[in-house]
C-alpha cells in the first residue's frame, strides 16, 4: 500500500503535528466537473476556505498509478485537465496499469482519506439512487464507501438529478448517520430543502466531533453532514427540475449510462440554465469546505476514535 499511496508532505506534517486536515475529491475540479476557468476558481476558493479555518487541503487524485492525497501545485494543474473518473472499485487497476491522470469520485475520495488518517472530506453533492434504479439498477458506490469508512463527509446533500427521497432512504439502511448541518431538511445540491426530514441538526465542529467520537462506539460507518447551499446562491427549485428533466432526457437520446450520466447532465444543466450552476456550485463547494474545517478543528482538539464523546 505504501507504494500504492502517496502522502504529500504538508498533509504529512499536519497528520504527525495532529493538525485539521480536510480532503478535497478532484473530480469536481476537472473538466468533468466544472468548465474552465470556473474549475480553478472554484479550487481556489475552496483552498482559502480550508486554510482560513487553519486546516490543510489535502486534493486526492491519481498521478501515474499512484493514489496521491495532498497534490502539490503541479499535481494539481495535472488533475485539473483529468478526464478518467476513478470511483473506490477503479484504485486498485488503476495502480496496477499505472494510470497517468485519474481524478477521483465522491467514493474514491472517502477510501482514500481513511488509509490515509484523515477524517473529514469536503465535497459537493453525493452520489446515490438514480431514477428509475428499479429498473436499471442504477445506484452510486458512494453511498457504500460511506457505510464503510470512518470518515465526515460533508456535502450540500445529493445531486439534484437523482431520486432524493431514495437516496436518503439507502443512506439510512446502510447505517449512515445523516446529520443536518443548522438544518431539519436534507437538501439537494442547488435547492436547500431536498424533501426529507432530519432527525439530528448540530449547529458547529463541537457536535459533530461529538457525533464521530462517540459514533466509535462499535458503528464502523461514516458521518454525512448535509450542509444546504448558501440562501443567496440557492436556485429555483422549478428552474432546476424543468433543468434535470431536459438534461436526463438529452442524456437518455445519447444513450449516456453508468458513470458517464452525471457529467453529461451536469454539462447539460450548465448549458440550460445558462450557466447559472456554475457559480451555484463554486459557492456551495467553499460553504462545504468551511464546515469541513471547523469540523476538522474540532477533531482535532479531541484526538483519538474510541475515546467515546467528546467532553
Amino acid at each position: 500500500m505504501a507504494d500504492a499511496l502517496h502522502i504529500g508532505p504538508e498533509v504529512t506534517d499536519a497528520l504527525a503535528s495532529g493538525n485539521p486536515v480536510v480532503a478535497l475529491e478532484s473530480t469536481i475540479f476537472s473538466e468533468l466537473g466544472l468548465p474552465e476557468p470556473a474549475n480553478r476558481e472554484c479550487f481556489r476558493r475552496v483552498q482559502a476556505a480550508v486554510r482560513a479555518e487553519g486546516a490543510v487541503p489535502a486534493l486526492c487524485g491519481v498521478l501515474e498509478g499512484a493514489a496521491v492525497v495532498g497534490a502539490n501545485f503541479a499535481q494539481a494543474e495535472r488533475l485539473f485537465g483529468g478526464s478518467v473518473k476513478i470511483g473506490a472499485r477503479d484504485l486498485g487497476p488503476a495502480a496496477a496499469a499505472g494510470l497517468k491522470v485519474g481524478v477521483t469520485t465522491v467514493s474514491a475520495t472517502v477510501t482514500l482519506p481513511a488509509a490515509a488518517g484523515i477524517e473529514v472530506f469536503a465535497t459537493g453533492g453525493i452520489g446515490g439512487v438514480h431514477r428509475g434504479a428499479g429498473l436499471s439498477g442504477d445506484v452510486s458506490t458512494d453511498l457504500e464507501a460511506l457505510a464503510r469508512h470512518r470518515v465526515v463527509v460533508v456535502s450540500s446533500g445529493v445531486k439534484a438529478f437523482l431520486d432524493v427521497p431514495l437516496t436518503f432512504e439507502r443512506l439510512e439502511t446502510l447505517g449512515v448517520t445523516v446529520l443536518g448541518w443548522r438544518t431539519d431538511r436534507f437538501p439537494a445540491f442547488y435547492v436547500r430543502d431536498g424533501g426529507p426530514q432530519l432527525s439530528s441538526t448540530v449547529r458547529d465542529g463541537q457536535e459533530v466531533a461529538a457525533a464521530f467520537r462517540a459514533a466509535a462506539l462499535g458503528h464502523p460507518a461514516g458521518i454525512l453532514v448535509a450542509n444546504p447551499i448558501p440562501a443567496d446562491a440557492e436556485l429555483d427549485r422549478d428552474a432546476v427540475a424543468d433543468a434535470v428533466a431536459d438534461a436526463e432526457a438529452a442524456a437518455r437520446r445519447e444513450g449516456v449510462s453508468g458513470g458517464d450520466i452525471t457529467p453529461a447532465v451536469l454539462a447539460a444543466l450548465v448549458e440550460s440554465t445558462g450557466g447559472a450552476v456554475v457559480p451555484a456550485n463554486i459557492a456551495l463547494a467553499e460553504s462545504n469546505a468551511a464546515v469541513a474545517a471547523g469540523i476538522a478543528t474540532a477533531l482535532a482538539q479531541h484526538p483519538g476514535a474510541g475515546q467515546g464523546a467528546v467532553p
